[in-house]
């Protein structure tokens, strides 16, 4: 068939695919220039990779092509792949231009069926595409790294082998680095060090092959190979920045102290490095040294006063570090800027404001956050300060309007209303809340727990036994839910003996807790053992000086005739919990 290309082209002209294929199917026709594809809608301006995938593709395209004939049979076959692609069946696309490339035996065709099928996840195509495309050009780059990427990604690494040796020979150090991802994502890690190792053997003197060695090492669990090698390839290229911040990495977490010494030495022959300046100031910011790493952020940030970003974690050290006027001016500098999320910035704008108890300028700057990661605490702040001011209904309906976006935050909303009603002395009213929600949510064991801490307060005590022994059940090593049960019961001054056994359950799970040894010396108190009470109430009250603590130990030091130390404990802990009603009756009973 004679190719009448005028008339065939503008055949083609709607579908970019079938102008990409068919140009190059022309060019094997005799006599014949390719269209400019520009016409058919391809962009002009080309990136750096573009440009250099286009001057490859020039040069391969100066191997011996097939002379085509364009027959019927094959233009149907194009269009065929063209339009079940537009359709949406890739699979069917993909298969029908890997059957053209077989067909046709072009390379350029093999080529685009590879692209095409890898692009619409056809792997199985995409495979036996880039494998003819290596074989109708064997000294194609592209195709064997398309063909390594498709073998290293179907964890088919012994194929994969001898075209990756291949591919280091012409250039290791870009190499090493472009497979580096692929071998990262083979599930068998041992084995994926053990093809770095292989590869990496012929090249000692190459830092990307000692950077990609460390990788693999490390993630095979031979921490020490990876340390070492991070070394050598810092050694090797003493000023790359990926080696430095790979030996800091694996050295982070079990020597902190030496990864800072790296960096900082660093940074003294590479000042201008940021990536690593801002790696460095991000590991004094985990180690707590904060001013250190304002020093940083702040170096960071004269070079770049435009970035929002920096500012923002400036200002945070500085609040960090209780400097809140400077603080709240590098807040307000980050808000100017314009680039940060300005939620970010009212929220800390509203936690600074409350750092300096002007709760009303914290209201006003938690009220301007909008949707986003800030929103939750920000209308619980919200809440919070309102009920502080006395408005509890207004904090209440603050938080019915949170929408929670998980059962996590629902159960947080619950019990920041709870508690603000049993601060407001309102425990009937918190009880009735979590009796409504627990229906939702059965047996979550927060909300079994403040259930049973409410109904016993307001005297539902076989309600509350019932509900902490259902936590227990759910989760045996509670100890504050033996514990609540146990000291209910003592309390009460019933059942003691059982009492007991569930409070020294609770202190085997929580040896040091202060509240669990206030409950067992309770217990030691009821059984009229005063020694061993004491002893215990003593180990509480030095852990915790609570005003409860206080006043079961001053009450069994007065019984032993220790009336002095006990009325000096009692007056210490009124000047610092005048309004505690357990020490306040404690108080009036012995000191009427």
């Amino acid at each position: 068939m004679k190719c009448n290309l005028e008339a065939t082209f503008i055949i083609m002209m709607n579908s970019k695919y079938t102008v990409i294929v068919f140009s190059l199917l022309l060019a094997g026709c005799a006599n014949v220039s390719q269209p400019d594809m520009r016409q058919a809608g391809q962009p002009e301006s080309k990136s750096k990779n573009q440009l250099e995938d286009q001057a490859e593709d020039q040069s391969e395209d100066r191997v011996d092509l097939p002379r085509l004939e364009l027959t019927g049979q094959l233009l149907y076959e194009f269009m065929l792949g063209d339009v079940a692609l537009q359709r949406g069946r890739p699979d069917l696309a993909a298969q029908t231009y890997l059957e053209l490339a077989r067909a046709t035996r072009d390379p350029r065709v093999a080529r685009y069926a590879a692209h095409l099928a890898a692009e619409t996840r056809q792997i199985e195509q995409a495979l036996a595409a880039a494998r003819l495309w290596l074989e109708l050009e064997p000294d194609s780059l592209r195709a064997k790294r398309m063909l390594v990427t498709l073998l290293l990604g179907g964890g088919m690494l012994d194929e994969a082998r001898p075209h990756l040796a291949g591919l280091l020979v012409a250039d290791p150090g870009n190499t090493f680095l472009q497979i580096y991802p692929m071998l990262a994502r083979h599930p068998d890690k041992a084995a994926a060090f053990d093809l770095a190792l292989e590869l990496t053997q012929p090249y000692p003197r190459v830092a990307e092959a000692r950077w990609v060695l460390a990788q693999g090492a490390e993630a095979a669990g031979k921490h020490e190979v990876a340390v070492a090698e991070a070394r050598q390839a810092r050694s090797l290229r003493p000023e790359w920045d990926k080696a430095v911040l790979l030996e800091a990495e694996l050295l982070r977490a079990e020597a902190p102290q030496q990864t800072l010494a790296v960096l900082q030495k660093y940074l003294a022959s590479y000042p201008d490095k940021k990536e690593v300046r801002l790696y460095y100031a991000r590991v004094l910011m985990e180690r707590k040294q904060y001013k250190s790493a304002r020093t940083e952020f702040q170096r960071l940030l004269d070079s770049n006063p435009d970035n929002a970003d920096l500012a923002f974690a400036v200002a945070l050290l500085s609040l960090e570090m209780g400097e809140l006027d400077r603080a709240e001016r590098e807040l307000r500098q980050a808000l100017v800027n314009g680039k940060k999320d300005e939620n970010a910035v009212y929220y800390y704008l509203g936690q600074l404001h409350e750092a300096k108890k002007h709760d009303a300028e914290a209201l006003q700057n938690y009220r301007k956050v909008g949707e986003g990661e800030y929103a939750f605490p920000a209308r619980t702040r919200t809440a919070f300060l309102l009920n502080k001011a006395g408005k509890l209904e207004e904090a209440r309906q603050t938080l019915h309007q949170v929408e929670a976006q998980d059962d996590q935050q629902r159960v947080q909303l619950l019990l920041i209303e709870v508690q603000m009603l049993r601060d407001n002395k309102q425990p009937e009213a918190a009880y009735r809340v979590l009796t409504q929600v627990r229906e939702k949510l059965p047996n979550h064991p927060e909300l079994l727990y403040e259930a049973a801490m409410l109904a016993d307060q307001i005297g539902k005590h076989e309600t509350s036994e019932q509900l902490l022994r259902q936590l227990i059940q759910i989760k045996p090593d509670h100890a504050h839910a033996y514990n609540a049960l146990g000291y209910s019961m003592l309390e009460r001054n019933e059942r003691i003996p059982e009492a007991m056994q569930l409070v020294k359950k609770a202190l085997q799970l929580a040896p040091d807790d202060p509240a669990i040894l206030d409950s067992v010396g309770w217990g030691y108190y009821r059984l009229g053992n005063l020694a061993k009470s004491v002893e215990f109430l003593r180990r509480a009250y030095t852990a915790s000086p609570d005003p409860e603590i206080a006043a079961h130990l001053g009450e069994v030091l007065w019984m032993q005739g220790k009336r002095e130390e006990a009325t000096k404990i009692w007056q210490q802990a009124r000047k610092a919990h005048a309004d505690n009603a357990v020490l306040e009756a404690v108080v009036k009973k012995f000191l009427p």
